[in-house]
């Protein structure tokens, strides 16, 4: 193994969110893939970590969960106290058997009339963005792309309607990863989550009484091993839930509308050839991979692609470099929705694949159908603005002029 000074010379600082925000990741990962696909990161004021940048080995170590473990956190900088709170409890950072056990109780409020419910307030509440999006000169579609999967999120959890605005209001706040202000936001934020887990509190002591087709009902009234989960575990998978739903959609959503944009021929094609919807998708899922790393934490001493590992070390799992490796992608910087086969990693990979990759998916494609079929031709009308942040890939800003399609595709009973 290389020494820490060699480390630190040849491999840039991959937690500096600045990188991110600046698009110099890319070029930075395809030569690390070629170079160090497996490279110590030394920061300042920091321990170092572990970068794991091929599909291959990225893969590999999230099939081993009992040698890479989830219990030390999930992402780089994550609050230490929160974590220690949360492991074990909250599924995401939680290992087999306990995770499995937890996702069980979350996966049987996946309902068939539940996903029913679910597609039709999509359709729903698409059409109303996007008709309200296409009666304005400029819209900035973070805005539209932020309300469906909170909408989403808030109809699988059992939250009225009544309340979706208050919790896009105090989500947008508590998960701002990409906010610029430091100690005021990291205030703010704080608050937000204390609004948000009073808010889980009440509404599960509601369903402890009532219990409705939701998965927050199914939490407490679900058990492990004969026990029922504490009204911690409850709180904790409902924020974990509403974090994750939130954030990859909203971005690849942004993410994939301003690819369309830079690439108008992929645009044309699909508004023609509605029946490339599906691998269209799965293209903007993998261009846009908004979950960039996961951490994992070595319970063993080990090795990865030649490096030696030792028990504790972190280990980040860069799924964004993973998706765009050109040993499985062929031109993997090329928007291309024809791209078959697309095995990307965007929702992970093994027990720890992302227990909402269905209903993503097809929040993205009731979202690209619509757009599709009522937009002719979509615009920059603005800079677009990336977000500051080492986790999540995705945009801050993006201004778009939207021309409204003539004699556009309908479905039955649709306008």
């Amino acid at each position: 193994m290389r020494s820490d000074a060699a480390t630190a010379a040849e491999v840039p600082d991959l937690s500096d969110p600045l990188l991110y925000e600046s698009g110099e990741a890319f070029a930075v990962w395809r030569r690390l893939r070629a170079e160090r696909p497996v490279c110590r990161v030394v920061r300042a004021g920091d321990a170092p970590f572990w970068a794991v940048l091929s599909y291959e080995l990225v893969a590999r170590v999230l099939s081993q969960p009992a040698v890479f473990s989830s219990t030390g956190g999930m992402r780089l900088d994550a609050d230490e106290t929160a974590t220690a709170a949360g492991a074990g409890k909250m599924m995401v950072i939680s290992d087999p058997p306990r995770h499995g056990k937890i996702r069980r109780i979350m996966s049987s409020a996946f309902t068939p009339r539940t996903v029913r419910r679910l597609e039709r307030n999509m359709r729903t509440t698409v059409t109303g963005l996007l008709r309200d999006a296409l009666a304005s000169e400029v819209c900035e579609f973070t805005e539209v792309a932020a309300r469906l999967p909170l909408s989403v999120i808030c109809d699988l959890l059992g939250v009225p309607r009544a309340d979706w605005d208050f919790m896009l209001s105090r989500t947008m706040t508590a998960f701002g990863v990409g906010d610029r202000a430091g100690a005021t936001d990291a205030a703010a934020a704080a608050v937000a989550h204390t609004e948000l887990f009073q808010y889980y509190d009440e509404l599960m002591r509601e369903r402890r009484r009532s219990p409705k087709d939701d998965i927050i009902s199914a939490l407490v009234h679900g058990t492990i091993d004969g026990e029922p989960l504490t009204s911690t575990e409850v709180v904790l998978n409902c924020n974990g839930l509403i974090s994750g739903g939130n954030e990859t959609t909203r971005h690849a959503t942004l993410g994939g509308l301003l690819a369309f944009i830079q690439n108008p021929d992929q645009w044309t094609l699909l508004r023609e050839r509605p029946e490339l919807l599906p691998g269209a998708v799965q293209e903007v899922l993998r261009h846009t991979s908004p979950a960039m790393h996961l951490l994992r934490t070595a319970t063993q001493d080990t090795e990865i692609g030649g490096e030696h590992i030792r028990a504790g070390d972190r280990i980040t799992l860069w799924l964004a470099s993973a998706n765009r490796d050109e040993r499985v992608f062929a031109d993997p910087d090329t928007f291309d929705i024809t791209r078959s086969p697309n095995r990307h990693l965007t929702f992970a990979h093994g027990p720890h694949h992302c227990i909402g990759a269905t209903l993503a998916a097809t929040e993205l494609t009731i979202m690209f159908d619509e757009l599709t079929r009522r937009v002719e031709r979509a615009e920059l009308a603005g800079p677009v603005r990336r977000m500051r942040s080492n986790l999540i890939g995705g945009l801050e800003s993006l201004p778009v002029s939207l021309t409204p399609a003539n004699g556009s595709r309908t479905t039955e009973g649709q306008t």
